[in-house]
Order: structure tokens, then C-alpha cells, then sequence
């Protein structure tokens, strides 16, 4: 069985992206995001933070840098990476989340300037899961969501 790293996140940006080049050039835009977990102690609902720091390299990172700022909240598609060093003969690690896909979502600070998000290969995706197209609801007898019949009415499909 192959390994698989994966990570879904979904959090609020705790600063503002940090933008940065490498030495040759190539864009790294890193800031970390707040998830809250809602856990029960006793009879009482407590909210506990977890903390991540993401990356987002090249143009995917250099276009969304604009927009990530604190408090924006952000759905993040990605990988686990161990950074390794030595500082003053100690051995260090850091754990970050490099992204696949990044998703601007509603609320905080710049929700109204810019909506989707994009993809490694720079492209866009405006809406988010409906790929920009708006989403229609089609309404059937009381009430009941249905899908659109071939002809653009919702029909009674008795099974």
C-alpha cells in the first residue's frame, strides 16, 4: 500500500501573508491559520486553537498574497512537509502545510475582494465547487430540492 499525506483544512488567518523570493526567484507566500475545535468539559462547550503554518509557493502564492490577511478565512488542500536544521548545534524541525489548493471563503477581512481560489497551475476557480457557474435551485413539490429533468423541469420521478 502506497503512503498518503494529505491535509484539509479549514481556519482563519492569525497575520497577514508574508510574502518573500527565493534566491532565484521564486515566490513563497507563508502565513499561519487558527482552527478551533469544539470540544465538551463536563456540561459546558469549550472552543480549544490549533495553529498551522502554510506555504503556498509561485504564482498560486504571489497572486493570493494580496488577500490573505488576518481574520480572512481560507480552506486549505495540502501536504505535510518536515523542514530540518541545525541552530547552535541543536537539531531542529518544523512541520508546515504546503498547499495544493487554496480556497478564499466568506467572511473577514477583503470577502469582498476576491472570491474563489486557485489551483497549482494558476488557474482560478471562481465559485468554488460549481466552478463559477451560479447555483440553481430547483424546487419540486413541497418544498423538496430536485434535480432538473432533461427538458429544465423538475419533475415527480415516483422512485
Amino acid at each position: 500500500m502506497a503512503d498518503l499525506n494529505h491535509v484539509v483544512l479549514i481556519g482563519r488567518l492569525t497575520r497577514d501573508a508574508e510574502l518573500k523570493y527565493t534566491a532565484s526567484g521564486q515566490a513563497v507566500c507563508k502565513f499561519s491559520i487558527a482552527v478551533n475545535r469544539r470540544r465538551k468539559n463536563g456540561d459546558q462547550w469549550e472552543d480549544e486553537a490549533n495553529f498551522f503554518d502554510i506555504v503556498v509557493w509561485g504564482r498560486q502564492g504571489e497572486a493570493l498574497s494580496q488577500y490573505l490577511v488576518k481574520g480572512k478565512m481560507v480552506g486549505v488542500d495540502g501536504e505535510l512537509r518536515q523542514d530540518r536544521w541545525q541552530q547552535d548545534g541543536q537539531n531542529r524541525s518544523k512541520v508546515e502545510i504546503v498547499t495544493n489548493y487554496l480556497q478564499l471563503l466568506g467572511g473577514g477581512p477583503g470577502a469582498a475582494a476576491a472570491a474563489g481560489g486557485a489551483s497549482p497551475n494558476g488557474h482560478g476557480q471562481g465559485g468554488g465547487a460549481y466552478g463559477g457557474q451560479e447555483k440553481q435551485n430547483w424546487q419540486g413539490q413541497g418544498g423538496q430540492s430536485q434535480a432538473p429533468a432533461a427538458d429544465g423541469f423538475a419533475d415527480d420521478i415516483p422512485f
